[in-house]
């Protein structure tokens, strides 16, 4: 199987079902995060802003959005619902993206990350 490039070439790659859930993930981010740069990182679509935000992929019965750990302890309380390893977020495919809530995650990095930069 080829390596996607981008982040389109990605997506076209995985299931008609979970594709949708990919977009929006895709443009939850780059709603949060405006600046942030698209790239593929790990085989994964990524997005980086003065450091990587995130990365997002599809698996076999789930997607998942992948932090730093020390986000996921941050969110604990409101990610409880989700099966999370130790840097992912992970989201049976049968179930809708939690705009909100990985919305104000991102936010919460990109924002870290850009006040890590100024130091």
């Amino acid at each position: 199987m080829n390596k996607p490039k981008t982040i389109d070439e990605y997506i076209a790659m995985q299931s008609k079902d979970v594709q949708p859930k990919l977009t929006k993930i895709r443009q939850l981010i780059r709603k949060a995060v405006p600046d942030a740069e698209e790239l593929i990182s790990y085989g994964m679509p990524a997005f980086k802003y003065y450091g990587i935000v995130a990365w997002f992929a599809a698996f076999k019965n789930h997607y998942s959005v992948f932090v730093r750990p020390k986000y996921l302890q941050a969110f604990k309380e409101e990610l409880k619902q989700y099966e999370l390893s130790k840097s992912a977020i992970r989201i049976p495919t049968g179930k809708p993206v939690p705009v909100q809530l990985l919305t104000k995650i991102i936010k919460h990095v990109a924002k870290d990350n850009s006040e890590k930069s100024k130091m």
